[in-house]
């Protein structure tokens, strides 16, 4: 399959490329092409299609190697970096701008829940860099599993950073009076919505694709 196809086929997917680093302007390229030329294998770049494009896809990970756990961490530090540096600060922007209008105990109730949300997604992509992802690199690179550590602990306290955001979606929605723009809010709310969709399936690629294949390698290495 070409790859200009696949994207034709759901554009959603355009930010894959984006996270991946890969450039626009490939041409007739086949997806296994663009692959190769960006040391990505052609298994693991589909699966993570997939679970964008599909809700109960659940991957198979057997046949993926210790390079491809390389390339799922990679893929989600830069992930982090895209909401961080680009998602987040066009939502506060928009929020920053709806607030303004808006009465004291209002402005105060919602950049109160803002930026304890902003908190808690600082705190929860932190873990990951800071912990997770050096002990994911100490593992791959010495082959020794860090006895105070594992990858399922990691799978079992792994918080859902998607019920606040959907809480102040719900704010917005219902409790903020009429009077004031309509317009604003809609654009918001769409905003906070291809958040929450894009942060659902960054969850289910730590869960169903980094989870699994660390958790394989420490077996190995047991």
């Amino acid at each position: 399959m070409k790859m200009a196809d696949l994207l034709a086929s759901d554009i959603c997917l355009l930010s894959i490329l984006q996270r991946l680093d890969i450039k626009l302007g490939f041409g007739e390229a086949t997806v296994a092409d663009v692959c190769a030329r960006y040391d990505i294998s052609t298994e693991l770049f589909l699966m993570i299609c997939n679970i964008y494009s599909f809700r109960d896809y659940s991957p198979q990970v057997d046949n993926l190697t210790e390079q491809d756990i390389k390339s799922v961490t990679r893929y989600l530090s830069a992930s982090h970096r895209y909401y961080t540096g680009i998602c987040f600060p066009s939502l506060h922007n928009n929020i920053h701008r709806m607030v303004k209008e808006l009465d004291d105990v209002s402005r105060k109730l919602i950049d109160k829940f803002y930026d304890d949300y902003d908190n808690e997604v600082s705190n929860h992509f932190r873990y990951e860099e800071e912990v997770v992802f050096p002990y994911i690199e100490q593992l791959l690179n010495k082959g020794d599993k860090n006895s105070d550590y594992n990858i399922a602990r990691f799978g079992h306290n792994h918080s859902n950073i998607n019920e606040k955001l959907n809480d102040l979606s719900n704010i917005i929605t219902k409790y903020i009076s009429e009077e004031y723009s309509s317009h604003l809010r809609y654009e918001i709310i769409n905003e906070i919505h291809n958040i929450a969709n894009d942060l659902a399936k960054h969850n289910d690629i730590e869960n169903k694709l980094l989870v699994p294949l660390v958790g394989k390698f420490e077996t190995r290495h047991e």
